[in-house]
């Protein structure tokens, strides 16, 4: 059965077929670092690798990339927010830590790369003067606007006409436009006090003399701001193609976000811009979707402290990547069941076929055919849209089908329950389910904490701030990690190693 999926550009069920038949380019909007990540953000990620994993088990080589926007107004309103730093690029550094800890927390495949928007102003520029030259763009008071009226396939995605799009961007550009519609591509000057002040969190304490502005960079137009939609153009086309297979984000960005990025993409290139767009729908939490601005979450390091990663898989898969998830005890209560389900049938599979009870000639042709139904339903269901939830149950089946057969045989089929365990840590794997234990608090996650700490210590160096650098060693120190530098950087060992 061929892999099919729902692409929103054309509102059909299509078959994926990559430009190349080997290789699947796979983009996703990464999190603007303003905030924790929490369960909504964790709920794509999850979809996002299960798709990556899946993917990779039908046989292509994944090219995954996962942006990082370390450029944003609501990072700059986090500076001097308790001890988030004292500029925009020392927030983004404090949660792009986090962030990528609560990845490895998650058991999440690692992407190719993670572009940051602050490596890549130099492309944004190239993209947005290629865009000038090809007049679909124009300068104005230093900064550079996108004329929506120049392309003609404009609201393709959210399938909108443009006499219907209101005004996009911020009041005080709306004099500088020539249609209200028109989209910045780069912004004069630093983020605007107003623009601080609304994104700024009412119960933290906030210590900074000068209001923060954000970084600024050169150009061809005067200092500034890349516009957040060139940001995913730029990184996507200078990691990957100017044509992407599969470009998936969540179901909020459909406008103005991924539009915009298809309607200068493809006037810059020539070239469809993405062949399939999937959309992550929303993870509602009281009637809301779960939200860092509305208040209303969980991030993701205490739910897997509270419900290990096994489990909070087990819930964030247990509905498809395109239909809306409810966050509640009651959920949470039911994956974690069905995790224990799964996770007790295998270990009591494995206890057998280790036990003398387990015979070469005992044969139960009901366990086998299980699994054998079991796994196609299961590839079935993967190549029906990455239908999780149908891919769960099928897990469910072998789980009940061990059950069975365990209880009702005083000698059991060898070669049955080793298909069964075998099919279990395969198929599980693709739904980043580990049946060998949890992927937390394990030497290979301390070594990859430990890691990301010494890259942002060695940043800090760079940067002349040597107190940080220190402090962060001392942190490590104090937690029994011995740090050595040398002329090709900083080892370590940890308290466990020998």
């Amino acid at each position: 059965m061929t892999l099919h999926v729902t692409n929103t550009l054309t509102g059909e069920r299509e078959p994926f077929e990559p430009q190349d038949p080997e290789n699947v380019l796979l983009y996703y909007c990464g999190l603007t670092v303003s905030d924790p990540p929490h369960l909504g953000h964790a709920r794509s990620w999850v979809h996002v690798d299960v798709m990556h994993r899946w993917l990779e088990h039908l046989g292509y080589d994944v090219r995954h990339v996962e942006n990082f926007t370390d450029v944003n107004e609501k990072i700059v309103a986090r500076v001097g927010e308790d001890d988030l730093g004292s500029d925009e690029n020392d927030v983004a550094e404090t949660y792009i830590e986090r962030t990528l800890a609560d990845m490895r927390a998650l058991n999440l495949l690692r992407a190719e790369v993670y572009p940051r928007v602050s490596e890549h102003v130099p492309e944004i520029v190239d993209l947005v003067e290629t865009l000038i030259e090809k007049d679909y763009a124009y300068e104005s008071n230093g900064s550079v606007y996108f004329d929506v009226t120049s392309f003609e396939e404009y609201g393709k995605l959210s399938n909108q006409e443009l006499e219907e799009i209101e005004s996009q961007g911020e009041a005080d550009e709306r004099s500088e436009k020539r249609h209200p519609a028109d989209f910045a591509l780069w912004k004069a000057g630093g983020v605007d006090e107003s623009s601080v002040h609304e994104h700024r969190h009412d119960d933290v304490a906030f210590d900074c003399e000068d209001e923060p502005s954000g970084q600024t960079w050169e150009s061809p137009w005067g200092e500034g701001r890349p516009g957040w939609h060139i940001e995913c153009s730029a990184m996507s086309m200078t990691h990957l193609e100017e044509t992407l297979d599969i470009h998936v984000g969540g179901r909020d960005l459909v406008f103005p976000h991924h539009e915009n990025e298809i309607a200068q993409s493809e006037a810059a290139t020539g070239q469809q811009f993405a062949n399939y767009w999937l959309h992550c729908e929303l993870f509602q939490m009281d009637d809301e979707k779960m939200s860092s601005s509305l208040g209303n979450f969980v991030t993701v390091d205490d739910a897997v402290e509270q419900w290990g990663t096994n489990a909070l898989r087990t819930f964030l898969t247990a509905g498809s990547y395109n239909s809306k998830q409810l966050y509640s005890d009651e959920t949470i209560a039911e994956a974690r069941e069905r995790w224990d389900r799964l996770e007790r049938a295998y270990e009591s599979a494995v206890e057998a076929l280790d036990s003398p009870a387990a015979r070469t000639k005992a044969s139960d042709d009901s366990l086998r055919e299980a699994v054998r139904d079991a796994r196609s339903d299961f590839v079935a269901a993967m190549n029906d849209d990455f239908n999780t939830r149908e891919a769960q149950a099928a897990l469910l089946e072998i789980a009940s089908a061990l059950n069975a057969h365990l209880e009702s045989r005083d000698e059991y089929d060898y070669r049955g329950l080793r298909a069964a365990v075998e099919t279990l840590e395969e198929l599980g794997d693709v739904l980043g389910l580990s049946f060998v234990g949890e992927t937390t608090g394990t030497a290979d996650l301390a070594g990859d904490v430990v890691d990301l700490v010494l890259d942002v210590r060695e940043r800090e160096r760079s940067a002349g701030n040597y107190e940080r650098a220190d402090e962060l060693r001392d942190e490590l120190e104090g937690l029994g990690i011995e740090i050595q530098d040398t002329d090709d950087g900083a080892s370590y060992r940890l308290p466990s190693d020998e």
